[in-house]
């Protein structure tokens, strides 16, 4: 992308309201197309700065591939590898992925699941057995790793703000200008004005210790990621009340359980944070107009990292040259 002023194609010029990974994917999308835009933040949290950044092909209970993972992720490491070119920075940093059994019954499931083809894919090694240990087996899986959400988003804003095309500030949702677009997370999805949400709140450890940096490790429903230094982000829990991003204690001690599983007994915290994963269905996430020629981007879930990018092409080929995105991501075709 060069660096160069969006040239004005068209006497429209959005404003995109939050800037998490969906109101910042989506400009990065409209500076690419030359597409007037302004970003607006009201800089307090949220949750795509506390996250993990996790990309993880192969998830769940259930041990199946994310939806649509072979058309996302593609999209998401030219996005990012795009970004870092113009920023001259790294954010992303790819790494395998451990996947655990923590029982006979997830045991029998993995190595069930390592026998489809959709999964196969991304197995490079197992399903390998751990006798002696408290896990029952493992399984090693490709084109995984971490996106560094919080200095993708600062570096971005940074960015946008010295081509003014970004401001601090808060939009009223009834005196919105034409042409806003919403990518206000949990806050928007609170107000239920796209229906019932799921939101959930989720609590992360950065703690430092002496465990090896060169795989991602999940399990026991946790995950444990390297970021440098001898650090490490742990999480997360979920919980559906209430709904605010304090820590807590009882968080602190659940994470710190699964710190203890994935990683060893052995480390410091160094940080606790808390934030609200933004949820209309399954980390699915949800686009379109919503009335009065404004639109949303919103619903990422745990899995922003992976879908911000392809969505927010969507949303721009949607918004620029009238290309309606697949029905499945429509919120008009959505029933809550």
């Amino acid at each position: 992308m060069p660096e160069v002023m969006p040239r004005v194609m068209s006497e429209r010029s959005f404003t995109i309201v939050g800037q998490g990974l969906a109101g910042t994917c989506l400009a990065w999308e409209l500076w690419q197309r030359e597409f007037p835009f302004t970003l607006i933040d009201r800089e307090e949290g949220g949750s795509s700065r506390v996250a993990a950044g996790l990309i993880n092909p192969v998830t769940g209970k259930n041990f199946e591939p994310s939806p649509q993972i072979t058309t996302f992720l593609p999209q998401a490491m030219e996005a990012y590898a795009s970004a870092e070119q113009t920023l001259d920075a790294t954010f992303w940093h790819p790494l395998p992925i451990i996947r655990f059994a923590d029982s006979e019954k997830n045991w029998d499931k993995m190595q069930a699941k390592a026998e489809l083809p959709e999964v196969m894919q991304w197995i490079t090694e197992g399903p390998t057995p751990m006798v002696g240990s408290d896990w029952r087996g493992r399984i090693i899986l490709h084109s995984g790793g971490r996106l560094d959400t919080r200095n993708f988003l600062d570096a971005s804003r940074e960015f946008f703000a010295r081509h003014d095309c970004y401001k601090k500030g808060e939009v009223d949702f009834d005196d919105a200008p034409k042409h806003t677009v919403w990518c206000d997370g949990a806050v928007g999805l609170m107000t239920e004005r796209y229906g019932s949400h799921r939101c959930a709140k989720g609590e992360i450890l950065t703690v430092q210790a002496n465990w090896p940096e060169n795989t991602i490790r999940t399990g026991a429903g946790g995950w444990l990621i390297p970021i440098g230094e001898q650090r490490f982000r742990v999480g997360a829990t979920y919980e559906w009340d209430p709904l605010d991003e304090e820590p807590t204690e009882e968080g602190r001690q659940k994470v710190k359980m699964l710190a203890n599983q994935l990683g060893g007994p052995e480390f410091e915290i160094i940080d606790h944070e808390a934030g609200i994963r933004p949820i209309l269905r399954r980390s699915q996430p949800l686009i379109g107009p919503i009335g009065n020629e404004q639109w949303m981007f919103n619903a990422l879930g745990s899995k922003g990292s992976l879908y911000a990018p392809g969505i927010a092409k969507e949303l721009a080929a949607w918004l620029v040259d009238g290309e309606e995105a697949h029905p499945h991501y429509d919120i008009r075709k959505f029933e809550g």
